[in-house]
């Protein structure tokens, strides 16, 4: 671990996102991350209790990545109503910024999500994409930026 931490932050990484890492599951992999120049990045579902999100927040840094919705990662068309709750709930557990992905496939769907995150995460969109070629993948990344040129939340 120490010389793939190494190696990550050599070659630019900032943060590690483990996903099926559970908080307290293994707190000597925990530690050791947290001793690293890497951010500990935590995932928090919408179905996470309170008291949950409590201990997940805690040793977290970078950011919170809160996964959208349920289901399997990939596009969907539509990004929950809930969305804007469950935001407030982690909000009101971390002044950390919440990154939002999960599903997220098109420049309405970023805007609305940044229209109450401080992030949003686009993965399987993107390589749906790549997968036509890199025209196809410059023309979703145009896409997201025109979008979220007007919906970043702007804070005193």
């Amino acid at each position: 671990i120490h010389r793939f931490l190494d190696d990550a932050a050599e070659a630019g990484v900032a943060g590690l996102l483990l996903t099926d890492l559970p908080v307290g599951e293994d707190a000597e992999l925990e530690a050791t991350i947290h001793d690293s120049s890497l951010a500990l990045i935590r995932l928090v579902a919408p179905t996470t209790s309170a008291e949950r999100i409590a201990k997940t927040v805690v040793g977290a840094e970078g950011f919170i990545y809160l996964i959208s919705r349920l289901g399997v990662t990939g596009t969907e068309t539509t990004v929950g109503t809930a969305l804007t709750e469950t935001v407030q709930r982690l909000r009101s557990a971390t002044t950390l910024p919440i990154a939002v992905g999960f599903g997220i496939a098109s420049g309405e769907q970023a805007a609305k999500v940044a229209s109450v995150a401080d992030g949003v995460v686009v993965g399987s969109a993107l390589v749906e994409r790549l997968g036509k070629g890199l025209d196809a993948a410059r023309e979703l990344m145009n896409e997201l930026s025109e979008s979220l040129r007007g919906a970043c939340r702007v804070e005193d």
